[in-house]
C-alpha cells in the first residue's frame, strides 16, 4: 500500500527535516520520499489543517487484561483504544490471570497480538503469581520478549526481594517498574488524605505513602546498580528525591499519568467513582507542583495507566468501586489541556523518546529509508471525547471538550486513522 501524507509538520529532533513542513510518501510500511509537493499516485492520502507527525508514541503502563478478565478489556480492544490515542507501542501489565510470569504467558501475549496495529509488549512480573514472596523467572521472560519487569498495581512491598529482583535484572540489563506505595501506610485509604478527604468523610491516603517507597527503592537501585522506573508518581518529594538521584548518576526514571495532571482531590466532590484511581488524586498544590516538574524536564515519560472496567465496578459505592480509569484514547488531548504551555516537542519526547530510551526499543526516525512508525496529531486541535474505542467505558471525560488532537498512526503497514482522509 501507498500512503501520502501532505504538508506534515515534523517533530523529531532525530531527523534532517525537523520542524519543517513536508510531504512523506510510505511504500509497504518504509518511507521511501520526503519533500515538498510530492504528486506520487498513492492508494491513501492523510491531509488535515495543522497536521503534525512525530515517532510512534509509546505508553508504559496499560492493562489490556487479557488473559482472565476480558469482559473488561481484551489484546484487540486496548490495541483500538491505544490506536486512537495515538500510540504504537503498548506496555502491559501482568495482572492478569493467570499472572504473565513465564515465559509461556509471555509468549501467549505475543503471539496474539502479533496481527494487531499497535505493538503490544508485556511486561513480565518481579514475583511469581504476583504474590511478593519468591521471585519468577525473569531471566527467561525477558528472552521469550518481555519488555520490563512489575508487579503492576501490586508492587513490591519487601525490601529484601526487590534487592534480589533488581540484582537479577541487572545481568541483562533489565528495567523493574514500580508504583511507589508503601501499603502499610493508610492500607484503607480511598482518597488523597487532607481537608477533602474529611470533609467527605472518606479515610485518606497520605503522600507518605509514596515517598516512603520512593526512597527505599532508590537505596536499593543505589546499592545494585541497577535501572528502576517509578510510575505514577503524585508526591513533589519524590520527585524531589527521583531529582537528586538522577543528579548522583543512578539510572532512576519516572512517569506520570495525564490524569494526576488534571484533576486534583476536589473533585471527588460528586463521589465520581471514575475518579477513584491509584494512586489517589492529590490536592491542587501538588498538582501544580507535578506540571512543573513535567515541563522541567525531572519527569521522563508520560504513562496513561489505562485501567478498564466493567459497568458493576465502576457503578456502586464510591467505597467498594474498583480504582483506574480508561485512558489511552484521551491521555494527549487530556495532558495538553493540563499543560496549556507544552510545545509539540516536548510532548513527543514525553510521548516516545523518553519511553523508546528508557527501555531500549528502537528509536524510529522520519527519513528516507525508515520504517514508518508515525502518530499524526493537531496541537492546536480540539478532542470532543465520545464513546470510546475501549471495550469499558469508565471514563470521567466523556462529554467534555479537551484541547489538543490525536489524528491516528501509521505503524509499518497499519494505517489507523480517527477520522476520514480528507
Amino acid at each position: 500500500m501507498t500512503i501520502l501524507i501532505e504538508k506534515a509538520s515534523i517533530v523529531d529532533r532525530n531527523s534532517p527535516h525537523h520542524g519543517t513542513i513536508r510531504d512523506i510518501l510510505v511504500e509497504d510500511g518504509r518511507i521511501t520520499a520526503i519533500g515538498t509537493d510530492l504528486t506520487m499516485p498513492a492508494d491513501k492520502t492523510v491531509r488535515h489543517p495543522g497536521l503534525h507527525v512525530s515517532p510512534g508514541w509509546v505508553d508504559v503502563f496499560s492493562h489490556f487484561c487479557d488473559p482472565g478478565y476480558e469482559f473488561k478489556e481484551t489484546l484487540e480492544t486496548g490495541a483500538a483504544a491505544a490506536a486512537a490515542g495515538g500510540y504504537t507501542d503498548v506496555f502491559v501489565i501482568p495482572n492478569t490471570k493467570p499472572v504473565v510470569d513465564s515465559k509461556s504467558q509471555v509468549e501467549y501475549i505475543r503471539r496474539k497480538a502479533a496481527t494487531l496495529p499497535v505493538r503490544v509488549w508485556p511486561v513480565g512480573a518481579v514475583t511469581r503469581g504476583l504474590e511478593g514472596k519468591d521471585l519468577a523467572e525473569m531471566y527467561d521472560m525477558r528472552h521469550s520478549g518481555a519488555v520490563a519487569f512489575s508487579d503492576g498495581l501490586q508492587p513490591v512491598q519487601a525490601a529484601g526481594l526487590l534487592l534480589k529482583g533488581l540484582q537479577y535484572v541487572k545481568a541483562f540489563d533489565g528495567v523493574i517498574i514500580q508504583i511507589p506505595d508503601d501499603r502499610t501506610v493508610g492500607a484503607n485509604g480511598l482518597m488523597n488524605e487532607g481537608v477533602i478527604s474529611t470533609r467527605l468523610g472518606l479515610p485518606g491516603k497520605p503522600m507518605m505513602a509514596e515517598e516512603l517507597m520512593v526512597a527505599r527503592d532508590i537505596k536499593l537501585a543505589r546499592y545494585t546498580g541497577s535501572r528502576l522506573h517509578f510510575t505514577g508518581v503524585t508526591s513533589p518529594r519524590s520527585l524531589e528525591y527521583i531529582r537528586r538521584a538522577k543528579e548522583s548518576g543512578l539510572a532512576v526514571s519516572c512517569s506520570v499519568t495525564p490524569y494526576h495532571l488534571y484533576f486534583t482531590d476536589a473533585d471527588l466532590t460528586d463521589y465520581d467513582t471514575n475518579l477513584k484511581v491509584y494512586p489517589p488524586l492529590r490536592d491542587s498544590p501538588t498538582v501544580q507542583t507535578l506540571r512543573h516538574a513535567v515541563l522541567e524536564g525531572v519527569v521522563d515519560a508520560i504513562a496513561s495507566h489505562h485501567l478498564p472496567h466493567e459497568f458493576d465496578s465502576k457503578v456502586v459505592e464510591f467505597e467498594y468501586a474498583k480504582p483506574g480509569m480508561s485512558s489511552l484514547e484521551t491521555a494527549y488531548a487530556v495532558l495538553c489541556t493540563a499543560l496549556p504551555g507544552l510545545s509539540a516537542d516536548r510532548a513527543v519526547q514525553l510521548l516516545s523518546v523518553g519511553p523508546r530510551e528508557l527501555f531500549g526499543l528502537d528509536q524510529p526516525s522520519i527519513a528516507e529509508g525508515k520504517e514508518a512508525v508515525l502518530t499524526f496529531f493537531d496541537p492546536a486541535g480540539k478532542t470532543q471525547v465520545s464513546l470510546s474505542a475501549s471495550k469499558s467505558k469508565n471514563n470521567p471525560f466523556l462529554g467534555r471538550t479537551l484541547e489538543g488532537q490525536v489524528l491516528g498512526i501509521l505503524n509499518g503497514t497499519h494505517l489507523h486513522l480517527n477520522q476520514p482522509e480528507q
